[in-house]
C-alpha cells in the first residue's frame, strides 16, 4: 500500500494500483466492468427495493469485515454498523459503479479524494446514453447521490467511549449550468480496496436484466462467492435480500431470479431439498456470458 507523503492522504489510484506490473491490472475499471470489495456485495448495502425511494433500510452491522481495517484497529474500533435508507439496483447500484468510475478515471484522484467530473461523463460511467441527459436523469442521479451520502458508516469501541461516523460518500454535488459533479470521499473507506478481497463485477449481467433487480442483486451477490461455493440455503438468500412479504412470495421471487440468471448465460445451478429448506447448488457462473 502505498500513500501520497506530502500529505499522507490515502488515494483511491494507490488503492488499485492500474500500472502495468500491478498484480490488480487484470481489475481494472472500465466501461464493462467495475471493481467492487468482497464484503460491499455480501452485507447486502445495496437491496433489489426499487419501490422503497429512501427508506430507512436494516441496520447491518459490518463489525466483522470493517473492523479489520488498519484504520479501525489502530483506533480500537470493533463494532461497525451501516444505517440509512434503502439503496436499490436499478438506480442506486449503478450511480455507485459511475462513482468508483470516477474516482478511477479522474486525474483529480491523483491529487486527492475530491474530483470533478462533467455530469455528461459522469452519467455515462453509470451506464446511462447520451440520449438520456434530461431533466428527469438529473433528478434521478440527484437522488440517489443523496441516498448513497445518507448511508453512514459508524465506528464504535467497546462501551462508546470512542466513535467516528463517516459514510460511502462525504459530500456529492452537481452545477447543471457548469455541467459538473463534484465528489468527495472518505480516505479511510479505500482501505476495503486494498485489503479486502475484490470481485471484478461485469456490467454485461446487469445489463441483460433491466427489470429484475432480484436478479441483478443475485448476480453480484454470487461474483462475491468463491469460485465454488458451498451449497446456500434459500433463508440466507432471504437475508441477502432483506425483502419483505409472506417467505412462500420471497421464494418465488428468488427462483424466478435464478431461473433468469440462468436464461441469459450466466448462471448453471439446482435447488434441492435438505430437510424443510431449500439448498441452491451453483455449478457454474459465467460472468462474461459468452
Amino acid at each position: 500500500m502505498h500513500q501520497n507523503c506530502s500529505n499522507n492522504i490515502l488515494l483511491f489510484k494507490d488503492a488499485i494500483p492500474a500500472d502495468e506490473n500491478s498484480s490488480h491490472r487484470k481489475l481494472t475499471i472500465t466501461n464493462n466492468s467495475s471493481v467492487q470489495p468482497v464484503s460491499l456485495l455480501r452485507l447486502g448495502v445495496f437491496t433489489p427495493n426499487i419501490r422503497s425511494k429512501g427508506k430507512a433500510g436494516k441496520p447491518l452491522d459490518a463489525s466483522e469485515s470493517l473492523s479489520r481495517l488498519e484504520y479501525a484497529r489502530s483506533e480500537g474500533y470493533t463494532n461497525v454498523v451501516i444505517t440509512g435508507p434503502q439503496l436499490n439496483y436499478f438506480i442506486d447500484f449503478r450511480c455507485w459503479l459511475g462513482i468508483i468510475h470516477a474516482f478511477s478515471a479522474s486525474p483529480d484522484a491523483m491529487h486527492g479524494n475530491k474530483i470533478k467530473v462533467k455530469f455528461s461523463e459522469f452519467s455515462q460511467f453509470c451506464g446511462y446514453p447520451s440520449k438520456r441527459l434530461d431533466s428527469k436523469l438529473r433528478k434521478e442521479i440527484a437522488d440517489s447521490l443523496t441516498r448513497i451520502r445518507a448511508k453512514t458508516i459508524t465506528f464504535t469501541t467497546p462501551g462508546t467511549k470512542k466513535f467516528l461516523v463517516t459514510g460511502l460518500l462525504v459530500k456529492a454535488e452537481f452545477d447543471v449550468v457548469k455541467d459538473l459533479v463534484v465528489l468527495e470521499a472518505d480516505e479511510r473507506l479505500w482501505e476495503l480496496y486494498s485489503n479486502d478481497h475484490l470481485s471484478l463485477l461485469r456490467r454485461k449481467p446487469l445489463l441483460a436484466l433491466p427489470r429484475n433487480e432480484t436478479a441483478q442483486a443475485l448476480y453480484t451477490y454470487f461474483e462475491a462467492l468463491p469460485r465454488q461455493p458451498a451449497p446456500i440455503l434459500m433463508s440466507r438468500l432471504r437475508e441477502r435480500l432483506m425483502m419483505n412479504g409472506r417467505v412462500a412470495d420471497q421464494n418465488r421471487k428468488i427462483t424466478d431470479a435464478l431461473s433468469e440468471l440462468n436464461s441469459i448465460g450466466y448462471l448453471q445451478y439446482e435447488v434441492m431439498k435438505a430437510g424443510r429448506e431449500s439448498v441452491v447448488h451453483i455449478h457454474n457462473r459465467n460472468p462474461t456470458l459468452d
